[in-house]
């Protein structure tokens, strides 16, 4: 059986790289502000440039945005015979089927995710598929959910698909 990835959807990719462009954002213009208050007051330094604050408010978003759409390949899931995957940039995790012994959508916060509850208790929520609210939202949630639930049968109960 040929591995089966879910992704995040460009717009899922997008809204996240923004989101943590702005938090960027945030500490670069209170960083800014800091620096340019003591520089003002506790030195003769002049005021920093006028093009200085629209850079630090909205750089971080715009480049957020960017390295969300290129690292969306890097992130997701992989199902194959060995087992389920969680694939970050950083590294993987690997479960066997062996381990796995239920896996359900649930309500987290904001989002509906995809859990891997395993043998030991512990449960392991995957990276995609996941759906939430405006950007976040997955048309095919459903869809994906079914299809791991099924590999998931297939491979613990045998009959695998072909």
């Amino acid at each position: 059986m040929d591995a089966t990835r879910f992704s995040p959807t460009w717009q899922q990719a997008l809204a996240r790289g923004m989101y943590l462009g702005v938090l960027g954002a945030v500490v670069a213009m209170s960083a800014g502000l800091l620096a340019t208050m003591v520089a003002l007051f506790w030195t003769a330094a002049a005021a920093p440039p006028a093009w200085v604050w629209p850079v630090l408010a909205f750089g971080p978003p715009l480049l957020g945005a960017l390295a969300g759409v290129l690292l969306r390949p890097r992130l997701g899931t992989e199902i194959d015979a060995g087992g389920i995957r969680t694939v970050t940039p950083f590294g993987a995790g690997v479960q066997p089927w062996s381990r796995v012994v239920d896996l359900r959508a649930e309500r987290r916060g904001a989002r509906t995710v995809v859990s891997v509850y395993l043998e030991s208790g512990a449960s392991v929520q995957l990276q995609a598929p996941y759906s939430g609210e405006l950007f976040a939202a997955d048309p095919q949630f459903e869809l994906k959910v079914f299809a791991l639930s099924h590999l998931w049968r297939s491979h613990r109960f045998g009959g695998l698909p072909s």
